[in-house]
């Protein structure tokens, strides 16, 4: 198989760019560990990785990985109604209905997330 198989279709180019957003999914993950390990460590080494954070070259990073991640969250919901199959009572409930509840669910997770970290 050709090294650019993935250029010949929009279908595989559109499947390796979801697959490439999670290596942004794992560098957030691992950002977030940092950023509990720096406040463990004081507000002194807190304020240090705070700092480090507000450099242009990670405030692009981070403005280029939430655009990779939101398109990964995107690109999950549409495909949950193919991984999941739920049926109430006799009838299978419509992809739609599945992937909307997903999406709202997204939403109330963040509004609650936003509503903690949202300063007084």
């Amino acid at each position: 198989m050709p090294f650019w198989w993935w250029l010949q279709k929009r279908v595989y180019f559109n499947f390796i760019l979801r697959e490439l957003t999670c290596v942004f999914v794992g560098v957030f993950a691992v950002l977030t560990l940092l950023q509990i390990q720096a406040l463990a460590n004081g507000p002194d080494a807190y304020a240090e990785f705070i700092n480090r954070l507000r450099t242009p070259g990670l405030i692009l990073f981070n403005s280029v990985g939430l655009a990779a991640l939101l398109l990964h969250a995107v690109t999950w919901f549409k495909a949950v109604p193919t991984t999941i199959t739920v049926r109430f009572r006799e009838t299978r409930v419509p992809d739609h209905v599945i992937a909307g509840l997903h999406y709202v669910g997204w939403m109330v997770v963040s509004a609650v997330v936003a509503w903690f970290l949202w300063p007084s």
